[in-house]
């Protein structure tokens, strides 16, 4: 008996950092994914479901709540929709992101609202050496398909070495 306790004990030691460190993102550069239904339903139909951790509270309640904040028009869903889809936003916009991604958007951010990711400073200027005619290119079509290139961008993951521009 106590030579299984002890053997338990052991085997709790050894694997303890293991699961620790697999279950520690707070550094991570992942934005975590779109796990909101109601969000992917009735944003993600008509472009790439955005990670809430791409921009700030302020941006995703301007986008959601005024008039023409949406870039692409206005929403045309119900209240009931709405307010979850802003719920999710904000309870999980960059401010509350464990990413490096999101901290850094909020640091290129200062004190102005986008409400186009493609136009935050941050991320134009990790895209400064793509020639614009790149983004007409009919594979891509906008700055705003992040999919297109960004492979793993439905996972959060917007890392150089994942990009495959196309043709």
């Amino acid at each position: 008996m106590r030579r299984t306790l002890m053997y338990s004990l052991f085997l709790v030691g050894l694997l303890t950092p293991c699961v620790t460190f697999a279950s520690d993102h707070k550094d991570s550069k992942a934005i975590p994914t779109v796990t909101n239904e109601t969000y992917k339903k009735n944003c993600g139909t008509c472009h790439f479901a955005y990670q809430p951790g791409l921009l700030p509270v302020r941006s995703w309640v301007k986008i959601v709540n005024s008039p023409g904040g949406h870039p692409g028009g206005n929403l045309s869903i119900d209240m009931k929709e709405k307010s979850e889809i802003k719920n999710y936003l904000t309870q999980n916009s960059a401010e509350k992101s464990p990413s490096k991604r999101s901290r850094k958007i909020l640091n290129s951010i200062g004190d102005d609202t986008p409400v186009r990711i493609s136009e935050i400073s941050y991320i134009k200027q990790k895209h400064r050496k793509i020639n614009q005619e790149v983004f007409m290119r009919k594979a891509i079509g906008s700055r705003a398909n992040c999919i297109a290139c960004h492979k793993s961008a439905a996972n959060g993951v917007y890392d150089d070495n994942d990009v495959v521009i196309p043709n």
